[in-house]
Formats: structure tokens, sequence, C-alpha cells
């Protein structure tokens, strides 16, 4: 086996998972941690065993380290656009948590720094990583339920513990790229041309009472290039419903010989075809998705995006989703704030244009690795 890669964390609150990942990953070791709180420094390089001389509060310090060869970056969402750019200048491979950016000014800036590093970037949309999810896009792929005739994916999560966060009460804080970019994500591993949305948002009276000023409720229907229609929907100040009856993270596939649906919650996927009807759970994996603090942190996700993202970098392949995916759906992203605040249908390949990526739209997303090369 090649040797491990040495991996940077830059952002240790939403970069617990990562390093518990690269801690436990016979692919990785964790050679640098970076925040500006010296105190949570110290507390994670406790908790997960390694040495204090490995943390700085100084990125450029971090970035200066020739025996880093990857940066992984799990700073305020508001930040990452700054932090891939600095990381691919300083001639390191960048993974990057969703959202990629908060917008696409900074598009071309990303892509020239990559095409100049000559390294690789991946967006960590964690959801493609997911055993129900995965084993869900294997059988699409495998063509088992025929041709595709619509998705559905939500993500609805009663995340008003997030916004003790300082930094979730900012204005530039939006539930919007933070949360629906998981099923955008799902919606275009599936319809990667989706080129128009129509659908609104709105602030309810609870995100209203917690100080957000920013909408915490999405309903969106998009269509694709090619005529296909799908839905995305989400919202994160309420209760959701009980776990026995719906999984807060859901994707649906409704194709012309069959149709499935893949949960989140209690790792269940099921699915008819072919004469079958089936349910499949994965519960046997519980305890490698989720290690610490409930169901809110599912670090195994993180590690088989880590994992994969390796062998990506020993085999030379492009990971997925890259910078150039990841662009399109922050577009999507755009594209439904602007349809929101307008009334009125926006399309993607419009938002591109608007900022000089037109040559990236519709790029086919490749299927995530299959479950049994997640590297468990």
């Amino acid at each position: 086996m090649k040797r491990p890669l040495r991996l940077g964390v830059v952002g240790l609150g939403e970069g617990r998972s990562i390093l518990s990942a690269g801690v436990q990953s016979p692919l990785w070791e964790v050679g640098g941690l970076c925040d500006l709180d010296a105190s949570l420094g110290r507390a994670r390089c406790a908790e997960f065993g390694l040495d204090e001389s490995l943390f700085t509060t100084s990125l450029d310090s971090l970035l200066g380290d020739d025996g880093i060869d990857a940066v992984g970056i799990y700073t305020p969402d508001a930040l990452h656009a700054d932090h891939v750019v600095a990381s691919l200048r300083a001639g390191k491979h960048v993974i990057c948590t969703k959202p990629f950016v908060m917008d696409l000014s900074r598009g071309r800036e990303i892509l020239e720094a990559e095409r100049s590093s000559g390294k690789r970037v991946m967006v960590g949309q964690s959801s493609r990583f997911f055993t129900p999810f995965t084993r869900q896009h294997e059988h699409f792929e495998a063509g088992v339920f025929g041709d595709i005739i619509t998705v559905e994916a939500y993500y609805h999560a009663d995340h008003r513990w997030f916004l003790d966060k300082p930094w979730a009460r900012k204005d530039s804080f939006k539930w919007l790229y933070a949360c629906i970019s998981h099923p955008a994500d799902l919606v275009r591993w599936y319809l990667p041309d989706v080129d128009e949305v129509m659908g609104f948002s709105s602030l309810s009276e609870n995100g209203r009472a917690l100080g957000l000023v920013h909408p915490d409720t999405f309903h969106f229907v998009l269509r694709t290039t090619g005529g296909h229609i799908a839905r995305v929907s989400g919202s994160y100040s309420g209760p959701t419903v009980p776990e026995a009856r719906d999984s807060n993270m859901s994707c649906i596939l409704r194709c012309a010989e069959g149709a499935s649906q893949a949960d989140y919650f209690d790792l269940r996927y099921a699915w008819r075809a072919g004469g079958q009807s089936v349910v499949e759970t994965f519960t046997d994996e519980d305890s490698h998705y989720f290690r610490f603090a409930g169901h809110s942190h599912h670090a195994g996700e993180y590690q088989n995006y880590l994992e994969y993202f390796a062998r990506c970098l020993h085999d030379g392949t492009v990971p997925k989703p890259d910078a150039r995916e990841g662009l399109v759906t922050v577009a999507l992203m755009q594209a439904m704030e602007e349809a929101s605040a307008r009334g009125v249908a926006v399309k993607v390949g419009d938002i591109l244009a608007r900022h000089g990526l037109a040559e990236i739209p519709g790029s086919r997303a490749t299927p995530a690795p299959a479950a049994a090369e997640t590297g468990r």
C-alpha cells in the first residue's frame, strides 16, 4: 500500500468529523490542525490523541508545511472561497465541506488556482457517501429501475441547536447554502443538466424569534434541459416528524421500471423493481457513521469520502464532485435564491454565464464508490 497521505484540517468545530475520519483511516494521517481558538485546538488534540505541536492558529503556518498533502476546509461557509484559493496556491490538494462557496463571484479565480496548482479539489457532499444513498445510486446506474421519470429530495431538520455557533447567526450564514445543498446535490447526481428553477422560500416565526434574517423554509421545482422535473425542499427551525414515520433526509427516485427511497435515519433503503419489493437496513453500520453527539455528527460519511479522495489522488483520477461540479451546484442554489426573490423561473445557465462560467454547465456527475470500496 502506498504511504498514508497527510491531512491538514482548518476549522476544528465543523472539522471534528474529518479529524475522526483522518485518525481512523489507514489511508491518511492527520498532519496539522488550524483554528483561531487555541483552546479548541488543544481540546481536539486531546480528544483524538494528537500531539499539540500539530496545532497552530496560523493558516499560513499550516499551508507552509511541505509535509501536508491535502487541506480539509471546515471553516464558516463565508470563508471557504478564501481558504480554497489559499490552499491551492500553497500547492495543496483540497477537500472542502459543502457549501463549496457562498456565491460564484470567485468561481473563475478558484478554477484558475486549481489549474495553476495542478492539484485536485473535491467538494465534501457527504450524503453521496452514506450507504442508503450509495446503494440507491448503484441500483440506478445498473439499470435496475430503468429510465428516470422524476427525483424528489428533501432535508428537514430541527437545527435550532446549530445557531449556538456564533457564526451561524451572522448575516453571511444562509440555510439555503448550508442545508439545501444536500438535496440539491442529490438531485444533480441523477439529473446533472438541471437548468431551470421555480419556487419560494420564507422565514418562519420560529426563525424570526431566533434573530434570523434569511429564510429557513424552502420548496422548489426544477427542470432539466431534457425536460425532466424534480423537487427539492427543506425546513430548519421547527420540530420534525418522528423517525418511525419519516427520515429527515431522503431521496426518492421514480423510474420507468421501478422506484426507490433512500433515508438518512434508520439507515434505510426501500426499492421496488422486477417483481420485488424490498426494504434494506444498514443498522450494523450505525457505529461507523455516528461516533459522537448522537446523529448530529456523521463522521463515517466523512471517512468514506476521505478514503475515496485518497484513492483518486493515488490513481490520478478526478474525484467527484469536483470544483466545476461544485460550482454548478452553487449556481443552482443561487438560481433558487433569485427565483424566490423575484417570483419567476430562473435559468442556472444564466447564473453561470453572468459570472463568466458558461463553459461548465451540465457536466455529467460520476457515481460515488460502491459501499464495498469505502474502506470500512
